[in-house]
């Protein structure tokens, strides 16, 4: 039997020991969205397996800057960030490394993944046509396209180009239509335009509720939110291009940094956050689609209905973004 002196001094060492552990199980996540929507499922993951997760909120483009300049004595194991073309940048800056999982294999489709496995989605939204239920009928509306005819002349309203959405959605009208014909499109939706371009997709629904114009072009969730706010809200969502290639999907996913302190622990969370328990989670809080297709949607996302999505793979968006930049520019698109 140890002396008194000994075994306090060798009980000492052992939770020094487990301290250790834990401190190497914790994984630290860099998020450009906010707490609350993402804090459930990460106390939901800690609750079932007690790894601590740390993480830090902020816009993605200074999160991005900030694993680039700690290099090899990186903070963050993860990345989580919304849209393919931030992901797509993240993995040309270098500061992801790729991995294979059968797990997430299994739960994402191939569309909503990394070809080289830098990072996968988690969660999915429609950028879509909302529509005033005063003023616009549904079988008035068709496609994206349709919107830079001459009947929406004076009655469209947009995002600025200067966010990522909107140049994700052209990239992939430009993946489709090729360059010439998505800037004749674009330039009919500028032509189109009610009033100077939004800062964000609510006051684009705000607009169309109050009459400043009758269609937009929206990301779901905030449809979502500002239904929430105010159920009598005169705007709903469509479904445009149901007879092509369907609907312009975009996600919000996570990626492995490349210098990760904790890889093993980090890619067990991104693991579980890929399975039907974590999707719900996470897909009820943001009020987006589930990226894995087991897991169906809210009761009350499913109420905007379903749709056929686009099967392009979400990374064209990051790959052709420059050059949608570039075109959305000399359309006039601000």
């Amino acid at each position: 039997m140890l002396a008194p002196k000994r075994l306090l001094t060798a009980l000492a060492l052992t939770l020094i020991g487990s301290t250790t552990v834990q401190a190497a199980d914790e994984v630290v996540v860099y998020s450009s969205r906010i707490d609350e929507l993402i804090k459930p499922v990460f106390d939901a993951y800690t609750k079932k397996t007690g790894v601590p997760i740390k993480f830090i909120t902020d816009k993605e483009a200074p999160l991005m800057q900030r694993i680039k300049a700690e290099g090899e004595n990186a903070t963050a194991d993860l990345l989580l960030t919304v849209d393919a073309g931030n992901l797509w940048q993240a993995e040309q800056m270098g500061i992801l490394q790729p991995f294979t999982s059968p797990v997430i294999d299994k739960n994402i489709p191939l569309q909503y993944r990394s070809s080289s496995h830098a990072w996968t989605g988690l969660s999915l939204r429609a950028r879509t046509i909302a529509y005033s239920t005063d003023r616009v009928k549904p079988g008035d509306l068709t496609t994206y396209e349709a919107l830079a005819d001459k009947q929406w002349e004076g009655r469209l309203c947009l995002r600025t180009a200067k966010k990522v959405y909107n140049q994700s959605l052209t990239a992939t009208l430009i993946e489709t239509h090729g360059a010439a014909k998505t800037e004749e499109i674009v330039k009919g939706w500028v032509n189109n335009l009610s009033t100077d371009v939004f800062s964000d997709d609510i006051a684009v629904l705000e607009a169309i509720n109050a009459g400043q114009c009758d269609v937009g072009i929206v990301n779901t969730y905030y449809y979502g939110r500002l239904h929430k706010q105010n159920p009598n809200l005169a705007v709903k969502l469509f479904w445009p291009n149901q007879a092509d290639r369907g609907v312009h999907v975009n996600l919000s996913g996570i990626g492995l940094t490349q210098h990760a302190p904790h890889p093993e622990a980090a890619k067990a969370l991104v693991e579980w956050m890929t399975t039907p328990e974590a999707q719900k989670i996470f897909a009820d809080v943001n009020q987006e689609f589930p990226a894995n297709p087991a897991v169906p949607p809210s009761a009350e996302v499913a109420t905007w209905g379903k749709f056929v999505a686009d099967t392009l793979p979400v990374e064209v968006a990051g790959k052709r973004q420059a050059e949608a930049i570039r075109l959305m520019d000399r359309a006039g698109w601000n």
